[in-house]
């Protein structure tokens, strides 16, 4: 019996992995294409998400696909760079949190354009990136509407994931809130009520420090400071 061959590894290089990228990523969006409907496209503006640069996939399809991908960090830095709508939903799903740093979590808040991206980014993905703390304070007080309404979102997602915060962490928070709570945009303010409220619900010194607050500004002179605090005192209340 003649001896058997071992066989050489084949090494990938990086033209190959690219070449791998483009070709994943072009799969990726003749599926998102093929699974999309115009019912879904028109139905985005009724939520006020932008559909120049959408297919029209629901989000369980979405879930579908996300599943069929895997994680895949570089993948997901690829998928987000075509600006498509759906893409950058998946990288949501895609990305590999442990690998996510703080110059890509700045870099993709920056291109934030809707809240849908957004809350699911912030919500899935960057309240389990390492760096997520560090970049509460920094958006929060950023000038651009989605931008200051990520830093929210993502208080308010490690609010309801991130099991070893400790309460001092939701304190600083909670200051952050009743700094930006008087912005009258509606989406930034909502971030902000929906962060105070979330904070509310960790356990009760935070929830009596979190209506403290709100009811500081539901009597506050500032209509958009008052709306978050009669929003978050009335759902805080109700949880007693």
């Amino acid at each position: 019996m003649p001896p058997t061959k071992k066989r050489t590894p084949v090494k990938t290089t990086s033209k190959d992995r690219k070449r791998s990228l483009r070709d994943e990523v072009q799969s990726a969006l003749t599926w998102l294409k093929r699974h999309s409907t115009k019912a879904t496209r028109d139905g985005m503006a009724r939520y006020g998400i932008p559909s120049d640069n959408a297919f029209g996939v629901t989000m369980a399809n979405l879930k579908v696909l996300a599943k069929q991908l895997g994680q895949d960090h570089e993948l997901a830095a690829a998928l987000w760079e075509t600006g498509w709508y759906e893409a950058r939903m998946l990288t949501s799903f895609v990305d590999e949190p442990a690998l996510v740093t703080p110059a890509q979590m700045d870099r993709w808040c920056r291109d934030f354009d809707n809240w849908g991206i957004c809350d699911t980014v912030c919500f899935k993905l960057f309240d389990q990136a390492p760096h997520a703390w560090s970049r509460v304070p920094k958006w929060a007080k950023q000038r651009g509407e989605f931008q200051k309404r990520a830093g929210f979102a993502l208080l308010a997602s490690l609010a309801g994931h991130d099991k070893s915060a400790t309460d001092a962490q939701f304190i600083d928070g909670l200051r952050l809130i009743e700094e930006g709570a008087a912005d009258d945009r509606d989406l930034v303010r909502k971030g902000v009520s929906w962060a105070l409220r979330r904070i509310g619900t960790r356990n009760k010194k935070l929830r009596d420090a979190s209506l403290a607050v709100a009811r500081r500004l539901a009597a506050s002179d500032d209509p958009s400071a008052r709306w978050v605090g009669k929003d978050a005192v009335r759902d805080l209340t109700r949880a007693r």
